[in-house]
């Protein structure tokens, strides 16, 4: 086994090591403590290509695969984890669910913008009160005169209401199974449609530059062709994006845990106290070794769960590791890097503050530590789980 990357991934990886240094790194303190999201640095990581890294170039894709994707968002997230948040739902949340379960024509119409990042997509499964419990849907579409007739809301919703979003795929009970079970469908609301209302955004702890709302559906209507995959598929389709998409969020974990390594390095060599470097102190490099220790197993372990997934085998559990793990870790490195900072880390102006506050959602989004502890469970065979 090599884990080393090819010579292909390994430029792309350079390449966003570099955007992120140069441009995100020097613009993205001021967006995050305004809580404006970075329109401009968007559109150079949609100019990049880096919203179309996993799709084919016949739908303005960059050819690429899922690792791929990751590689960029460790990069940027090493620097910020907003705008590696805003690339990682796009992509996986917004664009991806298109591509996998969308009929020709609807990659057709939509994935060409969501590639080039001129659009961003957004996927509306949480709602009000049911956090884990996505098979708890009450958010109802009922077919009527060849139009789906959406009723309900959806919270902690991505992208959604950007000036550049351009979609939101919504789960919705479309009837009942046989066994009485909820049919849960998956249907695409395109921005503006009528009865659709954004919420002003979240006041949120962390990812500031970050767009996330709540979004109201009140007898919103849209042509019955908007059904996204198979009718009645929309859940069990989703919970295949949600194992992608925990590759994904592992990789983003790994990136803020090298950043808070990164930053406490330097910071450590540089900051003098009682005559000499902190970095001096046994206490400081057993922190500092640890926290590299952290970094590097998240690495292995999302590397591991995407080239499974790469190679057509079973990833679930894989991925569910990966991502219990990378964001548990991401947790403790922020938080020690916080304190090798010591009263500057408790400061917005040093990127480790930034860190701090973003690291703990990624303990929650797209499936909570507890969930995942679940999944690793039923993998093994255990009674229950």
């Amino acid at each position: 086994m090599d884990h080393r990357l090819s010579e292909e991934y390994e430029a792309l990886r350079a390449t966003v090591e570099e955007f992120a240094h140069d441009v995100v790194a020097p613009k993205i303190g001021a967006f995050y403590e305004r809580e404006e999201f970075p329109y401009e640095i968007v559109a150079q990581m949609g100019r990049m290509g880096l919203f179309g890294l996993p799709f084919p170039e016949e739908y303005g894709g960059m050819g690429g695969d899922y690792f791929a994707l990751c590689l960029a968002l460790e990069e940027l997230a090493r620097v910020d984890s907003s705008v590696a948040i805003t690339l990682e739902a796009g992509v996986s949340l917004g664009a991806m669910p298109v591509y996998r379960f969308g009929t020709e024509e609807q990659k057709q119409q939509w994935l060409p913008k969501l590639c080039s990042g001129e659009m961003l997509g957004a996927f509306g499964l949480t709602e009000p009160g049911g956090g884990s419990d996505a098979g708890g849907t009450r958010t109802t579409a009922v077919l009527e005169n060849g139009e789906w007739v959406i009723n309900g809301t959806k919270c902690f919703i991505t992208n959604s209401g950007t000036d550049i979003t351009g979609l939101i795929t919504v789960t919705a009970v479309t009837g009942t199974k046989p066994d009485g079970r909820k049919e849960i469908s998956s249907i695409i609301v395109p921005s503006g449609t009528p009865g659709l209302t954004v919420a002003p955004k979240y006041s949120k702890v962390g990812w500031n530059a970050s767009d996330t709302r709540e979004l109201s559906f009140t007898d919103v209507r849209v042509p019955e062709a908007n059904l996204l995959g198979d009718l009645g598929r929309g859940y069990a389709n989703f919970l295949r994006t949600l194992d992608e998409g925990r590759i994904a969020i592992a990789a983003l974990s790994t990136g803020l845990s090298q950043g808070c390594v990164d930053e406490s390095v330097k910071y450590a060599r540089d900051r003098e106290a009682f005559g000499r470097p902190i970095g001096a102190n046994q206490a400081i490099q057993f922190k500092l070794a640890d926290m590299r220790l952290r970094a590097h197993t998240s690495r292995l372990a999302y590397y591991d769960a995407a080239s499974r997934m790469l190679a057509g085998e079973p990833f679930k559990a894989e991925a569910a590791m990966a991502k219990l793990y990378s964001s548990e870790s991401a947790v403790t490195n922020a938080r020690e890097a916080t304190q090798i900072h010591g009263g500057y880390g408790f400061m917005n102006e040093f990127p480790v503050a930034r860190m701090w506050r973003d690291s703990k959602i990624l303990e929650i989004g797209e499936g909570t530590s507890e969930v995942q502890r679940m999944l690793i469970a039923r993998d093994m065979g255990l009674p229950g789980a």
